[in-house]
């Protein structure tokens, strides 16, 4: 089995990345299953419906979140009606949507688990002790078992990463749009990478117009963040997956640049 990640979608930008290249890698690959981070889907910053259904329809299966799921105000009530739809497990209780949901493909259950971290990141509850509640319920439930680990830390991802080595099938790191070249897969079977890295604009600051992100830091003023323009990048990784053990067997990095 094999199960394609994609990295941060920035704006439309990411959104064009996607249409243009998830059908061919789908193909190229043997893609089963396609997950994505979608939490800057919409001008950079939140999603809406109009761009989850946009997204859904190039291919994606499911769309994972971050801090920024809540910045735009319809989603308060389309994430818990749009079941492919799923935001950070360990925010408090009562808040709108599903931190995990399982998905069967071909007979097979795949979960697939939404985290956000908490150093430097807005404070939520903790990932570690969330991910033990939630691996209990899944326990017989599904074997194959997909994190969407959204944090800004390396070391916080890391830690994440071996706590989770022999308990699910991957870890992928999102949040910090800029790909890592750490992809292994450890000792017990578990595949990491600290990040997967941003589906958006190539030119960029993790995004951002170049320019803008420069004079905050020359002048310490705030500025209005613009998605940047221009041709994209698409960053993704394949995992390769034993079904009937549910351990990972390869995971491979993807960046393709649009000329």
């Amino acid at each position: 089995m094999r199960i394609l990640m994609i990295g941060d979608i920035v704006g439309r930008p990411g959104r064009r990345a996607v249409k243009e290249n998830v059908t061919d890698i789908r193909k190229e690959f043997g893609i089963d299953f396609v997950i994505a981070n979608g939490e800057n889907a919409a001008g950079g910053n939140g999603i809406t419906r109009e761009t989850a259904v946009e997204l859904f329809s190039c291919g994606i299966d499911v769309i994972t979140g971050g801090n920024h799921i809540w910045d735009k105000k319809e989603s308060y009530g389309f994430i818990s009606q749009e079941t492919r739809l799923i935001r950070p497990a360990n925010y408090p209780p009562g808040v709108p949507g599903s931190g995990y949901r399982i998905f069967p493909v071909d007979e097979i259950n795949i979960a697939v688990v939404n985290l956000a971290g908490r150093v430097f990141m807005p404070n939520v509850d903790c990932p570690f002790r969330k991910v033990d509640e939630i691996l209990a319920e899944l326990a017989s439930q599904a074997k194959v078992i997909i994190v969407d680990f959204h944090a800004e830390t390396t070391s916080e991802k890391i830690a994440f990463g071996w706590y989770l080595d022999g308990r699910v099938t991957a870890v992928f790191g999102t949040h910090t749009h800029v790909q890592t070249a750490d992809e292994c897969v450890l000792p017990e079977g578990t595949a990491y990478i600290t990040d997967v890295g941003m589906t958006g604009p190539r030119y960029s600051v993790i995004g951002v117009k170049t320019e803008t992100i420069i004079q905050r830091f020359l002048t310490q003023l705030p500025k209005r963040f613009e998605v940047a323009p221009g041709p994209y990048q698409f960053d993704a990784c394949v995992l390769t997956v034993d079904p009937a053990t549910g351990k990972a067997v390869g995971i491979e990095r993807i960046r393709n640049y649009e000329i």
